[in-house]
């Protein structure tokens, strides 16, 4: 494994952090906030212009062929604006149809998930009976569920891909907290699904997929919060000096500062043992995920409260990261459940 970027990798990370900072602003988030939390002019120059939503799609099915490492990048500097975009289901539903695809189901749905003008989807549940091909039963809390316009699908039995506008599909979309990140409830009752020739194989990268994705997110949503604390602590003036130069708010800043790194740290090396195929993979993604959604949750609570009374506002962004922690704490596995999995890779039986 390297662990330094090379030229080409900055140069990714440069273009996609210059993109996000200008494009995914505040009032756009919130703008698509109050409708179904996708940005869809951002969506379209994320995948079109800007052309990064295929990075890690290889160069036949129409992507840039590069890897997790690069995929990564591209996420964390999405979470440090809190971009309002199904990043996390193009994530899941490419790598599971990379993984489990048959030829026909990747050569007709990878070309239009990375275009942007179809937006996936990914879940698994307990809660389905599969009778030949015909599937009934609930997926919940399906992240943009309610933006998706195809879903792969699948349980322990195998995977499927699925139509939004198939007979006996219904969509239910929730309120939630974080609504840069809508849920939904998918309830399919008797419906044609056209199965994945390695339903087992799809859903295992989907999840490395996701908890590549938000780890990435979380850690450039930490990193964003410190950004702009530092920068608030430089202008505001309390007793006559600018609230940064105190101690007691100094120590925290340091503290933020040391917890992201060893985010960046366990992120990057989930990313890059990913790519590089090694044994301790599963591992590092476990360890990625915990860490880093607990690192942006403690991040941004600091930075609500290093704000003072204006972080506690909606007009200031302070809750946008919050929430956006939050939801990625819970996501995909709880921070807890994750570590068990760490106890039990290292410790064994003595877990």
């Amino acid at each position: 494994m390297e662990f330094a970027f090379t030229e080409e990798q900055q140069m990714i990370g440069e273009t996609a952090k210059a993109f996000f900072s200008e494009n995914a602003t505040s009032e756009r988030t919130r703008k698509a906030m109050a409708a179904d939390g996708v940005d869809r002019d951002l969506w379209t120059s994320f995948c079109t212009e800007l052309g990064l939503s295929g990075i890690a799609v290889p160069e036949a099915q129409g992507g840039a062929g590069l890897g997790q490492v690069e995929f990564a990048m591209v996420a964390e500097h999405a979470g440090a604006q809190v971009a309002a975009l199904p990043l996390l289901g193009l994530a899941m539903a490419s790598k599971a149809l990379l993984a489990g695809g048959t030829d026909a189901q990747k050569a007709k749905w990878l070309p239009e998930i990375i275009s942007g003008s179809t937006i996936a989807a990914c879940a698994g549940t307990d809660d389905l009976v599969v009778d030949g091909d015909t599937l009934t039963g609930s997926f919940t809390l399906v992240p943009h569920g309610g933006s998706a316009d195809v879903f792969v699908l699948g349980n322990v039995a195998g995977a499927w891909v699925v139509m939004r506008d198939a007979a006996g599909v219904s969509v239910t979309s929730h309120t939630t907290m974080d609504q840069t990140r809508p849920y939904a409830t998918i309830t399919l009752k008797g419906v044609a699904g056209d199965p994945l020739a390695d339903g087992a194989a799809a859903l295992q990268a989907a999840r490395e997929a996701g908890w590549i994705c938000v780890a990435a997110e979380a850690l450039g949503g930490a990193q964003e919060t410190l950004n702009r604390t530092v920068a608030y602590a430089k202008e505001r003036v309390q007793f006559g000096r600018p609230i940064g130069s105190f101690q007691a708010y100094k120590h925290r800043l340091a503290d933020m500062m040391i917890e992201i790194e060893q985010a960046r740290s366990a992120v990057y090396w989930a990313a890059c043992a990913v790519d590089e195929g090694a044994g301790d993979a599963q591992l590092a993604l476990h360890a990625a995920k915990s860490f880093a959604a607990d690192t942006y949750f403690k991040c941004a609570g600091d930075m609500i409260q290093l704000h003072g009374g204006i972080g506690f506002t909606w007009e200031h962004d302070a809750h946008l990261f919050f929430k956006r922690a939050r939801a990625i704490q819970s996501m995909l596995g709880h921070g807890n459940w994750h570590r068990e999995q760490v106890a039990t890779m290292i410790l064994g039986d003595a877990a």
